[in-house]
């Protein structure tokens, strides 16, 4: 690397690190908890125990023998021996959930709950949608990983995966890759997705594939791809399929569905805080399979059926609106354990029927390193996608 891009990188750094320790950073409440206690004596022996967190760099780590790996832990490569049907998954661990000892905080503002029971859409009912972490069950790959990524999570399942992105390279610190990792019992990991951001495009277009490896719009692996308007401030995720516009009469290919949007509510006034986040999905229908949203026009797409609000067979979440915490100057939301460093990016969302039940969170635990969880109705790939949308830069947003 020359000189002046040594020299960018480190610049670059530095910001990141400054923004970072701003007050419109997302922290932890046990984070913040664990620093305003610090040198008192009303937590256990467990308040001194230092956390040792690192992450993997090369798109081929997941490969990696223990000697190798940086956790000490063993990632795995997925085959037919080791894929598990769901019935076979452990009950998660209490101690686990109950590592946060703060309770959630109360929202300063609500939004405007949207009824649940909705002409037409098959939104999170009352059953799998009240949060009961005992009776949880740790998700797990079933069947073949292709389709696996494009399936809702099962029905009181906790998904906990992992987030690595890789800057190493000629242009990986502009177009880094990011690395989506299912976490397993005993610090063990199985490869789900890799995605990139595409060069030589007007607005930000990543592209997502389960082959680490093979990143192409043209490779075998290709499942989806994520594109965002001009401001970087609403994005689209899409399956593999095909534009409608480029399909002739004739032409036996798939028309591509639409799996998730995400608006950015946009921050004109330069008012530094958290980040205010939508997603609309397709509803699910009374056997939990997801609708099927294939636009024939742009009428018919997502962010237009939310701006025009016609929401049948639709689901629109949001962002769970963090605490502002006065001891630590930072606003805060209880992540339960899973993130532990301050950042605009992370976020958790939610139903407005019901707050307390995360369909996804997401946050920082260490440069490069991330965690990702999702439950039901979300998909692995409709989860990473958005998880890649709060990486892109938004400059209507900062």
């Amino acid at each position: 690397m020359s000189y002046l891009g040594k020299k960018w990188r480190q610049l670059m750094e530095q910001k990141m690190r400054q923004k970072r320790q701003m007050a419109g950073m997302m922290q932890a409440s046990d984070v913040a908890s664990n620093a305003l206690v610090k040198g008192r004596a009303v937590r256990g022996s467990s308040a001194g125990v230092r956390r040792e967190l690192h992450g993997y760099d090369g798109p081929l780590q997941f490969t990696m023998a223990d000697t190798n790996n940086p956790d000490g832990s063993d990632v795995i490569t997925l085959t037919e021996n080791n894929i598990q049907n769901h019935h076979d998954v452990g009950i998660l661990d209490n101690d686990v959930e109950e590592e946060d000892e703060e309770s959630t905080p109360v929202s300063p503002q609500s939004r405007t709950t949207t009824p649940a029971d909705t002409p037409g859409v098959i939104a999170p009912d009352a059953s799998p949608f009240i949060y009961s972490p005992t009776d949880e069950l740790q998700g797990d790959i079933v069947g073949n990983l292709d389709s696996f990524v494009l399936q809702p999570a099962i029905q009181r399942g906790h998904y906990k995966c992992r987030i690595t992105r890789d800057r190493k390279g000629m242009d990986r610190g502009l177009y880094p890759t990011y690395f989506l990792h299912l976490e397993r019992d005993y610090g063990k990991k199985v490869f789900l997705l890799a995605g990139r951001k595409r060069k030589k495009s007007t607005t930000s277009n990543y592209l997502i594939s389960t082959d680490p490896t093979d990143l192409s719009r043209g490779g075998e692996a290709f499942v989806g791809k994520l594109r965002s308007n001009l401001l970087g401030t609403q994005f689209t995720v899409y399956d593999n399929g095909s534009s409608p516009r480029s399909i002739g009469p004739r032409d036996d290919v798939k028309a591509r569905q639409e799996l998730a949007a995400v608006v950015y509510d946009t921050n004109v006034l330069g008012f530094k805080g958290p980040r205010k986040m939508t997603v609309i999905m397709p509803g699910m229908t009374q056997d939990h399979q997801r609708v099927q949203i294939t636009p024939v026009d742009d009428n018919e797409t997502l962010l237009e059926c939310w701006r025009s609000k016609n929401m049948d067979n639709l689901i629109e979440l949001h962002n769970k609106t963090p605490a502002w915490n006065d001891d630590t100057q930072s606003y805060v939301l209880n992540f339960h354990g899973r993130v532990t460093q301050a950042s605009v990016k992370n976020f958790q969302i939610v139903h407005d029927s019901d707050v307390d039940y995360i369909v996804m969170q997401f946050g920082r635990i260490a440069e490069d390193v991330f965690t990702m969880d999702y439950r039901y109705p979300m998909c692995p790939l409709q989860a990473f996608a958005i998880a890649l949308s709060s990486f892109d830069s938004k400059l209507a947003c900062e």
